[in-house]
């Protein structure tokens, strides 16, 4: 621990004993500048907690916040993760339903029209969608967001913006991932629902959000239920993950392969695994020169058979071959403390953001946690919008967090 870092925790301790801190001047001027939604942990004063302490016994149903503050705020748990917030970052809640998990995954940014794309939960609670009826996908414009927190009168309180829901064809059941644009469509991932096939398809943003099937078997198998996608950043080939969630979320059948990463190119047809060993594979991202790929493993999420805490909670890091892209010298990157590691995304920087029990992770391109946009409920997902934006799906609401870091550009990887 360096000097700053204890000089930035002592200040902040004695200034924020419960609660938010704001250090406002900072005497030494290479502490950065704390911003008002923050607070920060001293770790090593939770590093024993005695035998005659309270131990988290449930990765789900109880968190570390050992500050006892009120979400949402960002948790700072190394001093790298003020450079990312830098001094001005905050979160607020742009629009909530707490009948209706409406913002579970495919978060997708439109730079066009500057709109985010996004998922209701596929089989989950309060998700509305099952074996017999299909989820949603909707959309809010942060147009309206920046409209709405101008008129609030407040630097963090909630707001609650329209959200607007696309007429689909059939052909896309049960979305889960997505991203893009790619040459201005979405690109959606589908589980499948009963019989119909898990799929991957290209949407069009605006009315009549017209659907191009680009797959939907490997070589005339079904897939088990496809979960999420990404574009490699150098080749513009698809990647995306295959999981048993749609038969663990009784909406599929029993899963007919085992439960693996595939690259498709749409150019040539052809499709291939490229890493497999996974528990439950779910989310996927590539650093901005495509040479390094992260996949979350969620095993101990296993809808009807309950949760197994001895099962993966983990992100895995590979090499990607530069003549196959096959994902090799597999490592452990992160095992997260809270939930599971859901959807991931990576910044410019090179720093990890994923989508967990509590809110939102970060880690450092080394893999260190330095910090968390804690929510204090799941989120499964999330999408940079430019401009320092991060805009957090968290089922029955949405959050944007204002950081000073920027996303890779997900729409120029063709």
């Amino acid at each position: 621990m360096g000097r700053n870092w204890i000089y930035l925790s002592i200040v902040v301790a004695a200034a924020t004993a419960v609660g938010y801190g704001k250090l406002g001047s900072v005497v030494d001027a290479s502490v950065p500048t704390l911003p008002p939604q923050a607070v920060v942990v001293n770790l090593p004063s939770t590093n024993v907690i005695g035998a005659n302490g309270i131990f988290r016994d449930a990765s789900y149903t109880t968190f570390f916040n050992p500050t006892n503050s009120s979400p949402p705020f960002f948790q700072v748990l190394d001093p790298a993760f003020l450079t990312i917030l830098g001094p001005h970052a905050f979160v607020r809640g742009v629009v909530a339903n707490p009948e209706f998990a409406f913002a579970h995954e495919a978060p997708i940014w439109d730079p066009e029209t500057d709109e985010v794309f996004f998922a209701s939960n596929d089989g989950g609670p309060l998700g509305r969608s099952d074996l017999n009826n299909n989820n949603i996908v909707s959309k809010i414009h942060l147009y309206d967001v920046a409209k709405a927190f101008t008129s609030s009168g407040s630097n963090v309180s909630s707001v609650n913006v329209t959200v607007t829901t696309l007429d689909l064809s059939d052909e896309i059941q049960m979305t889960n991932g997505g991203t893009g644009p790619l040459h201005g469509n979405l690109i959606l991932i589908t589980s499948g629902r009963g019989p119909r096939p898990p799929s991957i398809a290209l949407v069009n943003p605006r009315s009549p959000n017209n659907v191009t099937l680009l797959l939907d078997n490997f070589y005339g198998r079904q897939f088990n239920s496809l979960n999420d996608i990404k574009v490699h950043p150098t080749s513009g080939k698809l990647f995306f993950t295959d999981a048993p969630y749609g038969f663990l979320n009784v909406f599929r059948p029993a899963n007919l392969m085992q439960n693996q990463v595939y690259r498709f190119d749409p150019a040539t047809g052809h499709v291939r695994v490229v890493a497999d060993g996974f528990s439950r594979p779910n989310g996927l991202a590539f650093t901005g020169d495509g040479k390094t790929a992260f996949v979350t493993d969620t095993g101990i999420q296993g809808g009807f058979l309950g949760v197994n805490q001895t099962l993966p909670a983990s992100i895995y890091q590979f090499d990607v071959d530069p003549k196959s892209q096959a994902f090799t010298n597999r490592r452990v990157f992160a095992f997260v403390d809270n939930g599971v590691p859901d959807g991931i995304q990576v910044d410019s920087k090179g720093n990890v953001y994923s989508g967990c029990g509590d809110g939102v992770h970060v880690w450092n391109s080394e893999g260190t946690l330095v910090g968390k946009i804690y929510l204090g409920t799941t989120s499964a997902n999330l999408v940079f919008a430019s401009n320092g934006r991060l805009v957090i799906m968290a089922e029955t609401a949405i959050y944007l967090a204002q950081l000073a870091v920027e996303g890779l550009d997900l729409a120029s990887f063709a």
